[in-house]
This record gives C-alpha cells, sequence and structure tokens, in this order.
C-alpha cells in the first residue's frame, strides 16, 4: 500500500523514532496536532505499513552479547532457489540481526551480535560451515562502535 506522507506524518514518524513509548497525548503536543488526530494518523501510518513494528534497542554489552561481526557470505550456486534457501536459513538464527543480499562482490552481508568469539565459531560451524551451497565466508569484528542509528530521515 502505497501512502502520501504530510508534514504532521513526518513529524510523527520523526518523534515515534526518538521515543516510540511516549503517550499519544505526549506525541500530539510534540508533534502539536490534537491526541484524537494523532492516533488517526498513527493508525493509518501503521495500517500503510510505514510503521511496521515498535520495538526497545538494547544496549547489546547489557545483555551478555558483546561481539558484533559483519559477516560477507559468497554462495557457490547464486540460483534464485538457492539465495532464498539461504535466506531462511539465516532468518532463523537470532544471532543474526540483518540480512542483505548485495551485489558486486559477496552474496550476502549479515549482521551478527553474540556473546563473544566462541559463540561467534558455534554459529559460523552451524550455518556457514555446515551449509554445503557457502562458498566463502569473510569476517569482520568490531571494535568500536562510534554510531548506531535506527533513525530514517524523512
Amino acid at each position: 500500500m502505497s501512502i502520501e506522507l504530510d508534514d504532521l506524518d513526518r513529524r510523527i514518524l520523526n518523534a515515534l523514532q526518538m521515543n516510540a513509548a511516549q503517550t499519544n497525548n505526549d506525541l500530539a503536543a510534540s508533534v502539536h496536532a490534537s491526541p484524537p488526530t494523532c492516533l488517526r494518523r498513527v493508525k493509518r501510518l501503521i495500517e500503510a505499513g510505514v510503521i511496521q513494528r515498535q520495538v526497545a534497542i538494547l544496549a547489546p554489552d547489557t545483555v551478555g552479547k558483546t561481539l558484533t561481526a559483519i559477516v560477507e557470505i559468497t554462495l557457490e550456486r547464486q540460483g534464485a532457489e538457492y539465495l532464498a534457501e539461504f535466506e531462511a536459513l539465516v532468518a532463523r538464527e537470532e544471532e543474526v540481526q540483518q540480512c542483505y543480499r548485495v551485489s558486486q562482490g559477496p552474496d550476502f552481508v549479515l549482521i551478527v551480535q553474540v556473546a563473544d568469539m566462541q559463540a561467534y565459531h558455534a554459529l559460523a560451524h552451524r550455518v556457514f560451515a555446515g551449509h554445503a551451497n557457502v562458498r566463502n565466508v569473510r569476517s569482520f569484528f568490531s571494535v568500536h562502535r562510534s554510531k548506531f542509528e535506527t533513525r530514517i530521515a524523512v
């Protein structure tokens, strides 16, 4: 479903991206709209799929997930069914936070969050080494996160 966003929609989306837990009354006050109008707009944005979900973003180290890996995966065979099979495989893995099918280089780039190197090795062995169609795995490990943002400019 396609939706035309006006200025109020954009203000609502920006405010919710900063704090999705605020009350409708607080949201309405911050975007200069009435609470019923704001509630109606948010419902419309959800139904249109603009707002996919509202979540809490955790600090990984506070829950024991201190190692971030950026992993490039190249498959042996790249037919549509093989790409879809690999996507389904990594979608089942909770440590894989993001999966991108990319062009010009590897077939996939994954963002993985695990407790430590041992946990990464277990994941790599179970998912990558254990998959017959994986030709190459190249992993990079974060030593410092200088920016992490979920907000999309609207």
